[in-house]
């Protein structure tokens, strides 16, 4: 599904990724984990075509991702609040959203009714606009948004921060539901080792823009990532 092959992006003189290969076969549920400054976001960043690799490609279903725009249609993200319209409010925002992917107003008013637990009464109906919204809602209206239209491939940056817990849970169970039914490929970065062990079935440890880990999620994953970062106080 996706592919990176020989990627690397070079800041200043400074190579904060350098991937030589990496498969991430689609319906999986992929995992990045690692500290700040580790090449997470540049990975996405790459991957959504916001910055041009130093080398290399990413592959998406077999298109050249900064030579094309046909991998678009059917992929999907929620990033950070910039990917939000901040005049609007949700409803406009998300029908906004259903236009570009085809989908009227009943398209999107029937989709939304599958959210009434997770928007908690929050969302719909309150007559704010998104700038308006604390950010845990902010989040909520975004990753909702990145799941219209059913995509193949949906990229989350940090969906569990600015959660309160009762969200989070309940962002783990739609996640897991939506991969474990419609075969959608997620690939969701988190600095929460628990939360991506629980949804995850695969989770790659980068470190200093590096691959140091690639693992199948296991019972013993939370324990092996505890350990590993564990091991890097120890040595600092």
């Amino acid at each position: 599904m996706i592919t990176a092959t020989n990627l690397s992006k070079i800041y200043n003189g400074t190579k904060v990724l350098n991937i030589d290969h990496l498969d991430i076969p689609s319906g999986q549920s992929f995992g990045l984990v690692g500290n700040n400054g580790a090449g997470k976001t540049t990975f996405f960043s790459l991957l959504l075509d916001l910055i041009q690799p130093s080398t290399g490609n990413i592959f998406n279903k077999e298109i050249t991702v900064s030579q094309s725009e046909e991998w678009k249609p059917f992929t999907s993200s929620f990033i950070d609040e910039s990917f939000l319209i901040g005049y609007l409010t949700p409803e406009e925002y998300f029908y906004f959203i259903g236009e570009l992917r085809n989908r009227n107003k009943a398209d999107i008013d029937s989709f939304l009714i599958n959210f009434g637990d997770f928007f908690n009464g929050e969302i719909i109906g309150r007559n704010k606009y998104l700038r308006d919204l604390s950010k845990g809602n902010q989040k909520k209206a975004g990753i909702v948004a990145a799941l219209i239209g059913d995509p193949e491939v949906v990229i989350l940056d940090e969906p569990f921060a600015n959660l309160d817990p009762t969200t989070q849970i309940r962002l783990k169970k739609l996640l897991k539901e939506l991969s474990q039914t419609t075969g959608t490929t997620f690939l969701i970065s988190s600095h929460d080792l628990i939360h991506v062990t629980e949804v995850c079935e695969r989770i790659v440890v980068l470190d200093k823009g590096e691959i140091v880990k690639d693992i199948q999620t296991s019972e013993a994953t939370l324990k092996e990532l505890e350990a590993y970062f564990a091991r890097e106080i120890a040595e600092s």
